[in-house]
């Protein structure tokens, strides 16, 4: 009986530990389970990092192309001007020409790439750029390097109006902001490209030197082949051509989850519905945007605004010139002008890249002040420095610290965000077009700048100059506080909810913020 109850007792023991064993087990797959849940969420997370990266990457290669003629002009017009003997005037012309030209292709962009799309429009201005910069490498007069020079800038111009609304359209706002900077970056890296070929193409004849300068300007072009390959069309896009399916598929692969993604489709097709309501059938585009409402016209000011204050405070003056600044602050040989202009070009690539991981952290508003108080103290320190301090050692060192300052303040504030807030602010009905607005402020301003850097530095100095420069930029930090406001965070379509009420931006701004604040609470 003992030994019967004993074994019972045992055979119990056992079941027992076997049911314990049994949980545990259970316990194991089941926690198993959830850690393979977690890592197939956090991989596909990733994933889809990695394709908006890509997607940013490829869609901004037209940017480099103007940053390498920015960067690379500075240096080519020294051997241009000694092969062809062209005058002074001319030398102004062929620098500032290119963005007073690319306004042409910015607004015939916009309805351009409503009708073909954003993705093939990239395309459109790689191919146009290409034919205009195989032009000028291979011109033998004045006469036909304007010829390419003007196709070249009829190209940038469909490139640096569509790539920010395009990346735009196809980010997440938790990270559209540092993606949509991307061009502005790619911009600088070309810049510092342009510089590096200046640099070492300067020892080589020189009826050759200059054209090898501007034709290598065509193999970043190459890679949009591989590009269309590899992005989508803009999803707002494929919504606007009721083509909702590849809409939805787009939205699945650029957002974290299929419940993001289904979100982010109804709210742009509720804002689709609301641009072909008959509220807005009544008034073509640009008529709206020529006579537009309260809210269309503060979006206006603050977008094409910034587009101007980035260019007037002398940014194009001071990266095409570079090379003449330098002369006036003592530097004699070519070899160390080219050398000092390619520090320059680093400072501005490495400061756009500290711009990318601030932009959706610390906001827009809080750089671009940071950004336009720093350029109105680099700008006035190195007028002073050209005006009181040229020849001497510790002024060309001053000059070159100035400089250096006012890109890197430029390329963490107004440079980037410029572009950022002015592919954000507008409504879908409007985006491409007040997009393209805002492109030909940039580039009328930019070419002013440009056309007029050599003759006004002639009859002011060119310290005076940029004492001009300074105060544009202190008037540059009353815009920032007066009319731009944050986005950080906010979907395109709560900042047009946010321009509707005007007199209430502020009140607007922070009720916003708190929905977004109790969004994301939910959501955790």
């Amino acid at each position: 009986m003992g030994v019967q109850e004993n074994g019972n007792g045992i055979v119990g023991g056992k079941n027992k530990y076997k049911r314990m064993d049994s949980d545990a087990l259970e316990e194991d797959i089941v926690l198993s389970n959830n850690l393979q849940d977690q890592e197939g969420v956090f991989v596909e997370k990733r994933d889809t990092r990695i394709y908006l990266l890509a997607c940013a990457i490829f869609a901004s290669l037209n940017s480099v192309l103007l940053g390498y003629d920015v960067g690379v002009m500075s240096g080519a017009i020294l051997f241009i001007k000694e092969d062809l003997k062209i005058s002074e005037v001319q030398e102004e012309v062929l620098v500032g020409i290119l963005s007073i030209i690319s306004l042409l292709g910015s607004l015939a962009g916009g309805k351009m790439s409503d009708a073909i799309g954003r993705k093939w429009m990239i395309a459109f201005a790689t191919f146009v750029f290409q034919s205009g910069a195989a032009i000028m490498a291979l011109a033998p007069s004045f006469t036909i390097l304007m010829t390419g020079r003007l196709l070249a800038g009829v190209g940038i111009g469909f490139g640096i109006m569509i790539a920010p609304v395009y990346i735009a359209e196809i980010s997440p706002s938790a990270v559209r902001g540092s993606l949509t900077s991307f061009p502005e970056i790619f911009i600088n890296l070309g810049i510092l490209l342009g510089y590096i070929s200046n640099y070492a193409f300067s020892g080589l004849p020189v009826h050759i030197n200059w054209r090898v300068m501007l034709g290598i300007g065509i193999l970043p072009s190459i890679l949009m082949g591989v590009a269309l390959f590899v992005i989508p069309e803009s999803p707002r896009w494929l919504v606007g051509q009721n083509r909702i399916e590849e809409a939805r598929a787009v939205l699945s692969r650029t957002n974290d989850s299929e419940k993001e993604a289904e979100e982010r489709l109804a709210e742009i097709q509720l804002a689709a519905e609301l641009a072909n309501s008959e509220k807005h059938e009544a008034k073509a585009v640009w008529q709206e945007l020529l006579k537009p409402s309260p809210a269309v016209r503060k979006m206006l000011i603050t977008g094409c605004g910034i587009q101007c204050f980035q260019q007037i405070t002398g940014i194009d003056a001071t990266v095409y010139y570079s090379p003449t600044i330098f002369k006036d602050a003592g530097i004699k040989s070519e070899t160390h002008l080219l050398a000092a202009t390619v520090a320059v070009g680093f400072t501005k690539t490495i400061f756009i890249l500290i711009a990318i991981f601030l932009i959706d952290k610390v906001g827009r508003k809080p750089l671009l002040y940071i950004s336009t108080i720093g350029m109105t103290v680099s700008l006035l320190s190195l007028s002073l420095t050209l005006s009181f301090m040229s020849d001497e050692k510790f002024g060309i060192e001053l000059a070159i610290l100035s400089v250096c300052a006012n890109v890197a303040f430029f390329s963490v504030g107004i440079g980037p965000i410029c572009w950022v807030l002015s592919s954000e602010i507008f409504p879908q009905r409007l985006r491409a077009q007040a997009s393209a607005l805002g492109a030909v402020g940039s580039r009328v301003s930019s070419g002013a700048v440009s056309m007029s850097f050599l003759s006004v530095s002639a009859a002011i100095t060119v310290g005076g100059t940029f004492f001009v420069f300074s105060l544009i930029s202190a008037l540059s930090v009353a815009f920032v506080h007066t009319c731009v406001p944050e986005t950080k965070g906010k979907s395109l379509e709560q900042i047009e909810m946010m321009f509707q009420n005007e007199g209430e931006l502020q009140r607007d701004e922070v009720e916003l913020g708190d929905v977004e604040v109790q969004r994301l609470v939910q959501k955790e």
